[in-house]
């Protein structure tokens, strides 16, 4: 009986020191698939106010569209405006040509060049 109880004892002690491993990470599903956040990483990335994640589950930044335009030939940037579900680029070309590019926030697709 006492064999029973000590057991028992030394088998929840166990089970209560083992628990908190079992929570120490972080699972996040995105476009990435899914990836496991140490706790360590996520105190760093808190404390440093790094944006990166947040950025990448709310899409592309505004800097990375002028970038996406830039690449499609826009070389002046006018005017940028955001929509819901995009980005539209608007300025001059290297002969001085208007050019409007439509950029898919959520991926950074070039949805179309005018």
């Amino acid at each position: 009986m006492l064999k029973k109880f000590i057991l028992i004892g030394a088998m929840s002690i166990c089970t209560l020191t083992a628990a908190p491993a079992s929570f120490a990470q972080t699972v996040e599903l995105g476009q990435d698939g899914i990836r496991i956040i140490e706790p360590d990483s996520m105190n760093r990335r808190d404390n440093r106010g790094d944006n990166r994640d947040r950025n990448r589950r709310d899409g592309i930044s505004e800097r990375q569209a002028v970038r996406i335009a830039r690449s499609e030939g826009v070389r002046t940037v006018d005017d940028i405006r955001r929509t819901r579900s995009r980005y539209v680029i608007q300025g001059l070309d290297r002969r001085g040509n208007d050019m409007e590019v439509s950029i898919d926030r959520r991926s950074g697709d070039v949805l179309s060049v005018n």
